[in-house]
């Protein structure tokens, strides 16, 4: 019987919630039975961590109410009958309240699990401008004399330097700070992270006023990015008084830079956001990440709590999934982003000529999309540095598997973009090289790559005729997968697409069109669109392409797909299969797949791509664009002649489960 796949230990995701319960200040029982209903809500949604805001159980708002005993009496009990409440939730539960200790009032965020309370954090950095006058009744956590709080019949831990660990889940380490500790110049969260925690939880009473919102999301996106962790914001709703202030119950999930999720602000009701975090992916970040690991010498030393949760069937994903990581799907940042691409790889290859004091460009141009990139490229990059467009110097070189459309378009768009243009037919060289060889012509990876490399030879010594840079045309996805000849088209003296995926290629030719390019350009670049990818290697049938590059390396929607986890995240095959197929329920794709597709072409990715470092290895120096490369000098290094056994046997216990 197959196993089910659970969402810690399979998945590496823990399941975070927020909530902003119903509210009535200084109605200690109402606001308790508010969060414990809270609570079931999200257990049934099999939320791993909660937090509520900042003084939940009272109220934020009750002024001078907080000195009063009977308050501070009925908030102690309201805090017991939330941890009885939580006896038989499977959950960590963090809360808002007032304790007095030590004949101090703390503004207090209080850590709960299965009935017990695990710790007391105190605000560290009180506010005391403008609309909040904090010091009037708390005192800040740093000038506490204990680190114990005797809570009922219960001394539990005390203080600001705790973190609490989800026992079975190393990386899931959990740092909590309440509302202004976020805003301070060196703030809590921050010690935290660098002690392990990788869930920062802020609980707070945060008023709205035009503008404040977009600042609380700039501050838990940056501040999640620059910790390299997930950011939980949640905050005071609509129930606290409005005398003077009003509060949205803004809520905020934020992990390594990017917004999860976000609630609506202002909601009539009891509001529960829930998103999965992953946790694996913010250890990898940390483990490549230099800078993170030298941890400043006054870092103070961090008491650990264990808490239980249940490690979750993960029957579905809480989760946004992008089916195309690469390719912002948003059409204006997409837009922008091919903006951006374009003046990197001009100002890139603008230099590359400055530097080699050489004003003029040879290149293949095949009527495919990468030479279509790489042709487009060149022409902004005569434009930018002022030289003619005819300093480009493109080559059709027609071979044994060239077909008449691919050779019209890259004649027809070379003619429209005013570039120096020859066609050199290339049959009767190969023909030659075959016969001294003692090939009979048939169709084998000789006969391919004879086609390939005498195209790279032309051009190498063409350029060298012509003092010229020779641009390589190949893109990232194929030098993953090794979908080039070895010293054919692997081979450049500089490769301008080197870091950019082939699904990218494909907007970037489209924007292109759409934005600056007269009707016949635009024409021409819509039919390379449309124009199947093929390295055109083999005689065609009729006339048309026989040879099509995604019956031979898959979908490269999929292996884009694969390619950005297995090389930003460092996400085990398992995981990424778990994931396209998440994708692939949701109905993300572009492609129609199985679950048996998947799994066949994420095997043939990782035998591809362990099979083919010998390619990359050497491959041509080219501009980095995005957070992927597989450059061997600036981001990838690995031995040719490593084995991918681990990862296969990952992916095939996967594939079992999700079987079954």
């Amino acid at each position: 019987m197959s196993k089910p796949v659970y969402l810690n230990s399979d998945l590496g995701f823990i399941r975070a919630g927020a909530a902003v319960p119903a509210l009535r200040v200084a109605d200690v029982d109402f606001n308790t039975a508010a969060i414990c209903a809270a609570m079931k809500k999200a257990a049934i949604q099999g939320v791993q961590a909660l937090a509520f805001p900042e003084m939940a159980l009272t109220g934020y708002t009750i002024g001078d109410l907080v000195q009063q005993q009977a308050l501070l009496e009925k908030a102690e009990k309201g805090l017991a009958r939330v941890a009885q409440a939580s006896r038989d939730i499977s959950m960590l539960v963090i809360v808002g309240l007032p304790l007095c200790i030590d004949q101090k009032i703390f503004n207090c965020a209080a850590v709960i699990n299965s009935g017990h309370i695990l710790g007391i954090i105190p605000k560290t950095y009180l506010p005391n401008y403008k609309e909040f006058y904090e010091s009037r009744w708390f005192v800040s956590g740093e000038d506490a004399c204990s680190d114990t709080a005797h809570i009922g019949d219960m001394a539990v831990p005390f203080g600001a330097n705790i973190l609490f660990s989800l026992r079975g889940m190393r990386s899931a380490v959990i740092g909590v700070e309440v509302c202004e500790d976020m805003w301070a110049p060196l703030a809590p969260h921050e010690y935290q992270a660098l002690a392990g925690a990788s869930l920062l939880v802020n609980i707070s009473a945060s008023n709205e006023i035009l503008g404040k919102a977009d600042w609380r999301r700039t501050m838990v996106i940056a501040e999640s990015g620059r910790c390299a962790a997930a950011c939980c914001y949640v905050s005071a709703g609509a129930g606290e008084s409005s005398n003077d202030l009003v509060f949205g119950g803004h809520m905020l999930m934020a992990e390594n830079g990017n917004l999860l999720h976000e609630s609506r602000r202002f909601p009539a009701e009891t509001e529960l956001v829930v998103t999965d975090i992953d946790i694996d992916r913010l250890a990898h970040d940390r483990r490549t990440i230099t800078s993170f690991r030298q941890s400043p010498q006054h870092l103070k030393p961090f008491r650990i709590i264990e808490a239980d949760v249940d490690d979750i069937i993960a029957d579905k994903l809480l989760r946004t999934i992008d089916p195309q990581p690469f390719v912002p799907g948003d059409p204006a940042r997409r837009a922008e982003r091919c903006r951006d691409i374009f003046a990197m790889q001009v100002a890139a290859l603008a230099g590359k000529m400055r530097g080699s004091r050489l004003k003029h460009l040879v290149l293949g141009v095949s009527g495919g999309l990468d030479s279509t990139l790489a042709l487009l490229v060149a022409a902004k990059t005569m434009d930018h540095t002022g030289k003619p467009r005819s300093n480009i110097h493109a080559y059709t070189l027609p071979g044994f598997g060239t077909t008449k459309r691919t050779k019209d378009n890259a004649m027809a768009l070379c003619k429209a973009l005013k570039v120096d243009f020859q066609s050199v037919n290339i049959s009767d060289s190969c023909k030659s090289h075959l016969k001294d060889l003692g090939h009979d012509g048939r169709e084998d990876v000789v006969f391919e790559n004879i086609q390939a490399r005498y195209r790279t030879e032309f051009l190498f010594n063409r350029a060298n005729q012509l003092n010229a840079i020779l641009l390589g045309t190949g893109d990232l996805t194929e030098a993953a997968l090794g979908w080039c000849t070895f010293a054919g088209d692997h081979m450049s003296h500089y490769d301008i697409n080197a870091s950019v995926p082939k699904t990218l290629v494909r907007y970037l030719v489209r924007w292109a069109a759409d934005e600056d390019m007269s009707t016949q350009a635009q024409r021409v670049l819509y039919d390379v669109i449309d124009t199947p990818i093929s390295p055109e290697l083999k005689r065609p049938g009729k006339g048309e392409i026989t040879q099509r590059s995604e019956d031979t390396i898959g979908p490269v929607e999929l292996a884009d797909f694969y390619l950005y986890p297995f090389v930003r995240l460092g996400s085990r095959p398992g995981k990424i299969l778990f994931l396209a197929n998440e994708a692939r329920k949701r109905k993300l794709f572009d492609g129609s797949y199985t679950l048996e597709d998947l799994h066949r072409w994420l095997d043939s990715f990782i035998r591809r791509f362990f099979a083919n470092q010998f390619k990359r290895t050497c491959m041509p120096e080219g501009p980095k664009i995005g957070s992927v490369s597989l450059s061997p000098r600036g981001d990838w290094r690995m031995p040719s002649d490593a084995e991918p056994a681990l990862w296969l046997q990952d992916l095939e216990q996967m594939y079992a489960r999700l079987r079954g």
